[in-house]
């Protein structure tokens, strides 16, 4: 088991210096291969030549690739000084640099931003995997049956609905129209939890729809096929009770490809739900990318995307490490 671990670190360290590398050729290399100075990005197209050299200078956009990407993935456990002569700026750790727009680090908009994408993927996950697997398994076992039939008409209807048409009727009738749900204009950590729940209940309920549908039909399909197995016939004839058999061996076994999907869109929720935080006006990671990409400032876009990378790179360790905890094949390979 410590050896899988080891092994399974090791690929997440490497995957993450690869995107770290990646990332930092596309949002700072291209445009400059492009013809655009990033200089003149940060400064202003109505900046003096004297002024953008400065920043240049300051901002190390002269140094050699290596040293710059050097700089840049050093400056994110140690922090950075960004220096022009004797005008130095401190960017304490992490660093991902400063924004283009307010000039200030990129990780004091990150740390904003997180807690309410935190919140909207944890609220979120445990709704749809609750309801999805729930709906998924309840099919299996009627399977035929009018209760089948509608759950999954339900689930392709779910999964057809983009997120920003189901979003907004959402909002246009419980908020607007009966007025039953209250959101607050922008979350921050000194509201009360209260305030949060509320703001948040609708994007949770909206985005589980969607994300419950896809997993209640994948759960069906996935219990379907375990519970026509030699082993769940044995069960079954040994006498084990059905919830047993249900529980402890077919549906163990299901988890294992739900668990797969499962981490991959935790991981994409954690990196920032662009289209559900946008519909919402929630300010999370998803929300700062669309308005950094509206207003070209590259140090946030990389920031959101290091993070998002390094979610899924996080979520698929934990669901690698839930495998070995559920198929004990897994532990002994």
């Amino acid at each position: 088991m410590l050896a899988y671990l080891i092994r399974r670190l090791f690929a997440v360290v490497i995957m993450v210096l690869v995107v770290l590398l990646a990332t930092f050729t596309v949002f700072f290399m291209l445009p400059k291969w492009a013809g655009q100075d990033i200089a003149v990005l940060f400064a202003g197209k109505s900046s003096g030549a004297e002024q953008v050299e400065g920043i240049r200078t300051k901002l190390g956009l002269g140094d050699p690739l290596l040293a710059q990407f050097w700089d840049f993935v050093k400056g994110i456990p140690m922090g950075r000084d960004y220096a022009n002569g004797t005008d130095v700026t401190h960017c304490p750790a992490p660093c991902f640099g400063y924004s283009f727009r307010t000039e200030e680090p990129v990780w004091n908009t990150l740390k904003d931003a997180l807690p309410v994408t935190g919140a909207l993927a944890a609220g979120a996950c445990v709704l749809w995997l609750a309801a999805g697997v729930a709906t998924g398994v309840l099919s299996a076992l009627k399977r035929g049956s009018v209760w089948d039939r509608a759950a999954m008409v339900a689930a392709l209807g779910g999964v057809s609905l983009p997120i920003f048409f189901t979003g907004m009727v959402a909002m246009g009738i419980f908020v607007h129209n009966l007025g039953l749900v209250h959101m607050a204009d922008n979350l921050n950590t000194g509201d009360s939890i209260g305030v949060w729940f509320e703001t948040l209940l609708l994007p949770w309920i909206v985005l589980a729809l969607l994300n419950a549908a896809m997993y209640a039909r994948l759960t069906r399909a996935t219990m379907l096929e375990v519970l026509g197995e030699d082993y769940i016939r044995t069960a079954r004839a040994k006498g084990l009770g059905e919830r047993a058999v249900i529980t402890r061996h077919a549906l163990r076994s299901a988890m294992t490809p739900i668990l797969t999907v499962f981490g991959l869109d935790l991981g994409v929720l954690l990196g920032g739900a662009v289209l559900t935080e946008s519909t919402f006006n929630l300010p999370g990671l998803g929300l700062a990318a669309v308005q950094a990409i509206s207003s070209k400032d590259l140090p946030v876009i990389l920031g959101v995307t290091l993070v998002a990378a390094l979610a899924i790179a996080v979520a698929n360790l934990v669901v690698d490490l839930l495998y070995a905890v559920i198929d004990p094949r897994v532990r002994m390979g």
